[in-house]
Order: C-alpha cells, then sequence, then structure tokens
C-alpha cells in the first residue's frame, strides 16, 4: 500500500516538472518574440547636398529593399538624380547585394560602379544619385 502511494507521488512530480519546462519554453519563446526582429542591416546617410536626407539619419533595411525616387520603394530619396527605381538591396544568405536597376546616373560602390548584382559589405559606402550612404549592421 505503502509503494503504491510512492508511485503515485513521483507521477505527479513527474507531471507537474513536465509541465513546468513547457511553461518556462514558452515564457522564454514569448520574451524573445516581443523584443520584434533584429534589423539585418541599415544605411546611415553619409552625404546629401541638398539636406534630405539629413546626413547622419539611418534607413532600417529589409531583405530586399529598394531605393529611388517612386513612392513604392523601400528609400524614397528626393534627389534629381536618383531614377524612379534606381537600385535594389537584398540580403541573400549571409550577404549584401546591390543592383542598378538601369538608372540614368548609375549606382556606386566605394566610387565604382556598379554593373548587374554586386556584392556589399558592412562599412561599404553605396551612392545614389548625389547621396552617399554607408551599409552599417542592423540593431538587435
Amino acid at each position: 500500500m505503502l509503494a503504491l502511494w510512492v508511485v503515485r507521488l513521483l507521477f505527479l512530480v513527474v507531471i507537474y516538472g513536465f509541465l513546468f519546462a513547457v511553461v518556462r519554453v514558452l515564457l522564454r519563446d514569448l520574451r524573445a518574440a516581443s523584443k520584434g526582429p533584429a534589423e539585418l542591416g541599415r544605411l546611415v546617410v553619409l552625404a546629401s547636398p541638398r539636406g534630405e536626407p539629413q546626413p547622419g539619419g539611418s534607413y532600417p533595411l529589409d531583405a530586399v529593399t529598394t531605393l529611388g525616387r517612386d513612392v513604392n520603394n523601400g528609400i524614397v530619396l528626393d534627389d534629381p538624380f536618383a531614377s524612379a527605381e534606381h537600385a535594389v538591396l537584398t540580403y541573400r544568405g549571409r550577404s549584401w547585394y546591390v543592383e542598378d536597376l538601369a538608372s540614368t546616373n548609375g549606382t556606386y560602390v566605394n566610387g565604382v560602379p556598379v554593373e548587374g548584382v554586386g556584392p556589399l559589405g558592412f562599412g561599404d559606402e553605396v551612392q545614389v544619385g548625389e547621396i552617399r550612404f554607408r551599409l552599417d549592421r542592423g540593431r538587435a
């Protein structure tokens, strides 16, 4: 009779231990989800001769971010030397790439014109029209 009670108590301890572990994992996942997604990267404005966007300002980047004058772009640029759909930045695997979308004045990385799709590293400078950006790591 005593052995039966011990088995019942052990069974209850195991069940409560399992439930405690499940609740702990769920709470950890909820905390991680509430922090929001980490940025993949961001563009920091280095120079803007017309003053817009403000130098020092930054734009968070999605996995695919378009740049240009058109309002449908991820980053809208008020620059007469930027095309409506000027360039696109894409994050593939663990690397950034930039592609010029047949713009009139071209896209430059570290002063070199981009032809087709070109790799982009953190710290590289991207020029679209007269506006220069630097690719930085995203904020966690």
